[in-house]
């Protein structure tokens, strides 16, 4: 159904070494958390694959891209560029690889800020960017053993270290991400109650 080989030459050709082993090795992670989860191996891996395939594309192509594709950006999203990338990257897989599927393309369109309600496919295309074999930040060993311990663990302490990141580096904090920590905390408390 989809060409993991074709999607391989399309990364290849727009990103630099670094980004293209990174996507390689997230496709790999969210492969394996599939099968763990119970989710569609080959979609994951679509999803990892393409996940950044716009990160390293001018401000510009990407919101030629996103308006091609008929989708939108937030006036706080285009204030800050590390937003772009999910955005334009699910309209790349839309409108120039003619993928239609939601779950593929929502992966794509939240793995940097998380929401609230993510779908299993959001929340294995959001952990394998974490713990993908390349990552070497100073949490990843906590991070991966949270993974481990379940989806949960995971979902939570990655979105409150990108909550505490954020802030400790003085950035823009994307309220999506704030919403999927929330509904994550809301979820655990209802599970215990």
């Amino acid at each position: 159904m989809y060409n993991i080989e074709e999607y391989k030459n399309v990364i290849r050709k727009r990103l630099s070494n670094y980004r293209y082993y990174h996507s390689l090795c997230v496709a790999e992670s969210a492969k394996q958390l599939a099968e763990r989860y119970g989710a569609d191996v080959q979609k994951a891996e679509v999803a990892g694959i393409l996940h950044d395939v716009m990160k390293e594309s001018p401000k510009s192509e990407q919101l030629e891209v996103i308006k091609a594709a008929g989708m939108t950006i937030s006036d706080l999203e285009k204030s800050h560029k590390k937003f772009y990338h999910q955005i334009s990257g699910a309209a790349y897989a839309k409108a120039k690889l003619n993928i239609d599927d939601e779950e593929i393309l929502s992966a794509i369109r939240y793995h940097t800020t998380g929401r609230a309600n993510m779908t299993l496919m959001e929340q294995i295309v959001y952990l394998a960017d974490f713990i993908s074999a390349d990552r070497d930040y100073d949490d990843v060993d906590i991070m991966r053993k949270k993974v481990d311990e379940s989806k949960e663990a995971g979902m939570i302490y990655s979105t409150a270290y990108t909550i505490t990141s954020v802030i400790e580096k003085k950035r823009i904090l994307h309220p999506d991400t704030v919403e999927a920590y929330n509904w994550l905390i809301n979820s655990q408390s209802e599970k215990t109650e």
